[in-house]
């Protein structure tokens, strides 16, 4: 009777141990949908609001409406030393599906998607992390030098395709065609960190507002990014726009010097973790580009005008319970 007493607890015991394994395994995987996502809106990258900030990249979630886009925006890392890797969709098993970014030492595979921003679809350009203390790299970041200090500049080839890094998802047909090298299988086996508090707030946020959505958008986001998580009212935030102004270089940005194109070519994947340059064929001042109803005064001929503020609309809320897009 012991036998067999002591059998039921070790089984039940493999039972509860089994179970963390599995949803651990499982976390990379979110919602799966049958029709692709929208290509990448163009926006510009708001100012780092301040020391510790990172950037993480806006993306396309879906709920009961349909795709709705998540900005881009500046997020504290849960610690020192953490970097981000964004989350992807990719085509398998006829069908589009999620997989989960996530915070970890080292930036893994993330589809080979142009998120731009130090995102050029293969590893992190956008700064390092030397002790406890975040470095920005100006060629690809909006940063003030009076607010941040730790700053360095490192050239990035700018060769940019418009139409081929707009792509949001990774294999089947029109995907970017990209598979993770060692490196990148390398850190997606490592330990990872979930998104943070602030990160699902922010997506909840987005999922709450008509204007994200691609069905009421067509593509072009009410707010494409952000200063700050949840932060879409905020002066700082950026609409979507035509321009191709989501590629730009942001060295001494608070100087007034003009913006160039910062990012690799995917199809030189190996060219990517050496020395960059930028031949400044692409010139862009990284400012939103679209002004409705603006009126200069009579009496002023120069009078600069001003983009009005979004009118924001509320919608249904995220689908399907909570998607984990990340």
């Amino acid at each position: 009777m012991r036998k067999y007493r002591f059998l039921h607890l070790f089984l039940l015991a493999f039972v509860l141990l089994a179970i963390p394994a599995v949803s651990h395994a499982q976390v990379r995987i979110g919602v799966s949908v049958r029709i692709g996502p929208p290509p990448l809106p163009v926006y510009a990258q708001p100012y780092c609001p301040g020391p510790g900030y990172i950037w993480t990249p806006g993306y396309w979630a879906y709920g009961d409406d349909g795709y709705y886009w998540v900005p881009g925006t500046w997020v504290m890392a849960p610690e020192p030393g953490l970097l981000w890797t964004p989350g992807y969709w990719g085509w398998g098993d006829g069908v589009y599906i999620w997989h989960r970014g996530y915070w970890g030492r080292h930036v893994g595979f993330y589809g080979g998607i142009n998120y731009g921003f130090g995102y050029p679809g293969v590893g992190f350009f956008g700064g390092e992390w030397r002790g406890r203390e975040f470095f920005y790299n100006r060629d690809v970041n909006r940063v003030d030098v009076h607010i941040i200090h730790n700053v360095y500049d490192r050239r990035v080839d700018d060769r940019f395709d418009r139409d081929r890094d707009r792509v949001s998802f990774n294999g089947g047909r029109g995907g970017i065609d990209a598979r993770p090298d060692r490196e990148e299988e390398f850190a997606d086996h490592d330990r990872h960190f979930d998104a943070t508090r602030d990160q699902v707030e922010h997506r909840d946020e987005a999922s709450r507002n008509r204007a994200q959505f691609a069905t009421f958008n067509h593509g072009r986001p009410d707010v494409a990014a952000t200063p700050r998580p949840g932060a879409f009212n905020d002066r700082g935030s950026v609409r979507g726009n035509d321009r191709g102004e989501r590629f730009g270089n942001h060295a001494n940005d608070a100087r007034g010097n003009d913006n160039r194109g910062d990012f690799p070519n995917r199809d030189s994947r190996a060219g990517n973790r050496g020395d960059f340059r930028n031949d400044n064929r692409t010139r862009q001042d990284n400012r939103p580009s679209r002004q409705e109803n603006v009126r200069p005064r009579r009496d002023q001929r120069n009078q600069r005008e001003r983009a009005p503020k979004p009118d924001h609309k509320s919608g249904k809320p995220d689908g399907r319970g909570d998607h984990h897009h990340f």
